[in-house]
């Protein structure tokens, strides 16, 4: 009964995509147009990627429980600079990702209370 639904899911998750557009996907989901191609095909659910693929324009919801909702999730408000620096970064190759990720945790709030002050 499981794979089943499964199999469901992976049918509406397919046919979203292709709702969608495959470019558009990968583009807003950060992946390449083969990963989702393969996402098509009943390859490995993204589970880990179902927000972006929500802010993509998939529609989540329809995809997990077959049902389409009488409205579409509101998709959050983003600035056109905040839009710019994201679409810069997706553009950016793995290691520059890489890098900007890791400078950033420094920044969390979670980070400011772990760091040790320098000896003078």
């Amino acid at each position: 009964m499981f794979s089943k639904n499964l199999d469901g899911v992976r049918e509406r998750l397919s046919s979203e995509l292709k709702r969608v557009g495959p470019e558009q996907v990968a583009e807003q989901a950060g992946v390449s147009l083969a990963t989702v191609y393969n996402w098509m095909k009943g390859a490995n659910t993204p589970l880990n990627k179902f927000m972006q693929l929500e802010l993509a324009g998939v529609d989540v919801a329809f995809v997990i429980t077959g049902q389409r909702g009488s409205q579409p999730m509101p998709s959050p408000a983003i600035s056109e600079g905040d839009r710019t620096l994201l679409d810069n970064f997706h553009a950016a190759p793995a290691q520059v990702q890489a890098g900007v990720k890791t400078t950033l945790e420094a920044f969390e709030p979670a980070a400011a209370g772990k760091r040790k002050p320098k000896a003078a």
